[in-house]
C-alpha cells in the first residue's frame, strides 16, 4: 500500500516542502510563464495565505546559483526531478541554477512602534547579507566596501545606509558572479498595513519608498525582480516613476492558477486522501473567488480542513483563514458604518450583490477618503469577490458579493462583536423596567431603536432577531436567561426567570412575517401559542406565581410588542 503523503499544514517553503516529501500542487510553471512575459519587475497582488511565499521560495530554488558554506554550489535540480517545468523543456530549464538571489520577506515587521519594525526589517536584510557573506573573501573587494557591508550585516548602519542595502548588496553579489541579479519580494505591504494600523505609517512608508526605489528603479544590477502582497503598488508614491512595473491582480487572468487552487487540483487533493465526498461542502465554505475568469480556492483553508478530516479532528468545516488573516478591515468598516453602508452589508449578507467603482491604486492611507475605497480594499484582500465587470463612463465597476460560508462567517462574527460591545456602552435599564412592568409601548420603542441601529442578518432572519433580543438582554442581571428549552408541548424562544420570585417570570415568543401589515395578526398568534402549547408549565411547577407573556413580531427592522398578562 502506497505510503499517505504528509498534509503540508503552514509549510511555505518550497525545498521544505519537497525534501519532507509534502504533498505538494505543483505550481512550477509559475517559472514558464514569468520567463515568456519578460517584466523588468513584477507585482502579483493576492489575498493573505494564497501561496504567495511558496511561490516566491519556489523561484529562489530554481534560479538561485546558491553557495553553500563550504564554498561549493548546491545543485538544487533535485528539488523540481518530475515537476512541470522540467518538462517544458531546455529553453526554460537553461535558467536553473544561473543567477544570484536576493530573497527578503517582509512579513516578520508587525511591531508596535517604528523603532520595532524598522529594526525587525533591517534584521531581515542582515540575513541576507549573511547568506551571501562569501562573497567579502574575494580580493578584489575593496576595504571600503567591505566596512559598508559589515555595518549592514552588525546592524550598526544608519537609516540612508540600510535604505540602500538591497541595491548595495546586488551590485556586491555581480562584481561576485559576473552576473545580474533577481530579487524576490515577499509580503511587501505587511509593514505598511502595520504601520497603518499602528499609527506610524509615514515613516515607515518612507522608507520602504526609498529601500523599493534604489532596489527597482536605479538599480543597475538587476536581472528582474518578482514582488508579492496584497494591495497594488501606487506608482505615484511608492515608485515615482517606475515604469518597468507590471502589476497582476485578482482581476487580471494572467497568472491567475498560481496563487490558490484550481478545481481539479481540489478534486485531486480530496481523492488523494479518500474523501472525494466532501467536495460539495469545501465549494460552499472554500470555493468563490475568481482571479481574472479562473475559479480559485482558498488553498489554506482547503490544506487545514483535509488535514482536519482525515485526522478526524473536526467532522465540519471551520473558518480556518479568519484566524489567521488580519480582520481589522472589517471591523474598521462596521465601526465606521453609516446607513447606506449598513444597507450594503445586508444585502451582502443576504447572498445580494453591491456594484463599485475600482481603484486598483488604493493605499493604506487612501482606504477612509471615501467608502468606495474601503469597499475595494475589502475586495483586494479577499473579503469579497467580483463576478461581474462593467466599462461605464471610462470607469470600471465590479458587481461583488461576498465569497464564501467561510468569509460570511467572518462578517457575522465581527458584526456579532460590534453590537455586543456598542449595546455594554447604552443603559436599558428603562427597557427592563418596561418589560418587567408590562409597558409594551417603551419595550417597542426601544427595540426599534435598536433595530435600527444594527445591521441585519437577513439571510436567516429568526436566528438574528432571536440572537439580538438576547444581547439586548443580557444586561438584566436579576433574571436568569432561559433559550429554546424544552417546556410543556414544545419550545420556548426565550424565558427570564427571576432570581427573586416575588418578581414576574417572562415568556417571548418570536415571530417575523415580510409585510408590515401582517404584524398585528402575527403578535397574536405568538400569545395563542404560548398558551395553547403551555410554555408557562415549567414556571408554575417551579411555584412562579406571576408570568408574563409577550407576543414579538419582527419585519425587517420593526417590531411589534403585545402582552397577555
Amino acid at each position: 500500500m502506497q505510503r499517505i503523503k504528509p498534509i503540508p499544514i503552514g509549510v511555505e517553503f518550497y525545498k521544505q516542502m519537497i525534501e519532507n516529501g509534502y504533498y505538494y500542487i505543483d505550481k512550477t510553471l509559475l517559472i514558464k510563464d514569468i520567463l515568456e512575459q519578460g517584466s523588468m519587475v513584477t507585482l502579483f497582488t493576492r489575498p493573505r495565505r494564497f501561496g504567495k511565499t511558496l511561490a516566491q521560495t519556489m523561484l529562489r530554488t530554481f534560479f538561485e546559483k546558491e553557495i553553500l558554506p563550504d564554498g561549493s554550489v548546491a545543485d538544487n535540480s533535485v528539488y523540481f526531478h518530475g515537476k512541470k517545468i522540467m518538462e517544458a523543456g531546455e529553453e526554460y530549464t537553461k535558467y536553473m541554477g544561473q543567477y544570484p538571489v536576493i530573497f527578503l520577506s517582509l512579513k516578520s515587521a508587525k511591531q508596535p512602534t517604528y523603532e520595532m519594525a524598522y529594526r525587525s526589517l533591517i534584521d531581515e536584510i542582515r540575513k541576507e547579507y549573511d547568506r551571501h557573506s562569501y562573497i567579502l573573501e574575494a580580493s578584489y573587494i575593496t576595504e571600503d566596501v567591505k566596512e559598508r557591508y559589515n555595518s549592514i550585516l552588525n546592524m550598526k548602519a544608519d537609516q540612508t545606509t540600510s535604505a540602500k542595502a538591497i541595491a548595495f548588496l546586488s551590485e556586491c553579489l555581480e562584481k561576485y558572479h559576473k552576473q545580474k541579479v533577481i530579487i524576490l519580494l515577499d509580503e511587501y505591504d505587511v509593514p505598511l498595513e502595520n504601520a497603518y494600523f499602528s499609527g506610524f505609517y509615514n515613516e515607515m512608508f518612507s522608507f520602504i519608498r526609498s529601500l523599493f526605489e534604489s532596489a527597482l528603479k536605479t538599480n543597475e544590477s538587476l536581472k528582474f525582480a518578482v514582488v508579492t502582497g496584497c494591495l497594488r503598488i501606487s506608482r505615484e508614491s511608492i515608485f515615482t516613476g517606475l515604469n518597468n512595473l507590471k502589476v497582476v491582480s485578482v482581476l487580471d487572468e494572467t497568472y491567475a492558477e498560481y496563487f490558490g487552487f484550481k478545481q481539479n487540483e481540489v478534486d485531486n487533493f480530496l481523492e488523494a486522501y479518500g474523501i472525494p465526498e466532501r467536495k460539495s461542502e469545501i465549494k460552499n465554505w472554500y470555493d468563490g473567488y475568481l482571479f481574472g475568469n479562473t475559479e480559485i480556492y482558498n488553498p489554506w483553508s482547503i490544506i487545514n480542513y483535509v488535514y482536519d478530516i482525515v485526522y478526524k479532528n473536526t467532522e465540519f468545516p471551520k473558518p480556518y483563514w479568519s484566524n489567521t488573516s488580519s480582520n481589522s478591515i472589517v471591523r474598521e468598516l462596521i465601526d465606521t458604518v453609516d446607513n447606506n453602508t449598513k444597507n450594503e452589508l445586508e444585502k451582502l449578507i443576504a447572498g445580494g450583490a453591491i456594484e463599485k467603482p475600482v481603484h486598483e491604486d488604493i493605499t493604506y492611507e487612501d482606504i477612509y477618503k471615501s467608502q468606495d475605497n474601503l469597499w475595494n480594499f475589502l475586495f483586494f484582500t479577499g473579503y469579497l469577490k467580483a463576478f461581474k465587470k462593467s466599462f461605464i463612463e471610462e470607469q470600471i465597476y465590479l458587481s461583488m458579493t461576498i465569497p464564501n460560508k467561510e468569509i460570511l462567517y467572518i462578517y457575522k462574527n465581527t458584526i456579532q462583536e460590534w453590537f455586543g460591545n456598542k449595546i455594554k456602552t447604552l443603559d436599558f435599564s428603562e427597557m427592563y423596567k418596561a418589560i418587567i412592568d408590562g409597558d409594551t409601548k417603551v419595550f417597542e420603542d426601544y427595540l426599534r431603536e435598536q433595530l435600527r441601529g444594527s445591521i441585519s442578518f437577513l439571510d436567516s432572519a429568526e436566528n438574528f432577531y432571536h440572537g439580538f433580543l438576547l444581547g439586548l438582554l443580557g444586561g438584566l442581571q436579576e433574571y436568569e436567561k432561559l433559550s429554546n428549552r424544552e417546556s410543556g408541548e414544545e419550545r420556548y424562544d426565550i424565558v427570564l426567570k427571576p432570581y427573586d420570585e416575588r418578581k414576574p417570570a417572562i415568556i417571548l415568543e418570536l415571530k417575523r412575517v415580510k409585510r408590515f401589515t401582517e404584524m398585528e395578526n402575527m403578535c397574536q398568534k405568538a400569545l395563542q401559542q404560548i398558551e395553547d402549547r403551555h410554555y408557562d408549565a415549567e414556571l408554575l411547577d417551579e411555584g412562579y406565581m406571576f408570568i408574563k407573556k409577550y407576543g414579538i413580531c419582527f419585519c425587517k427592522k420593526s417590531c411589534m410588542v403585545m402582552i397577555n398578562k
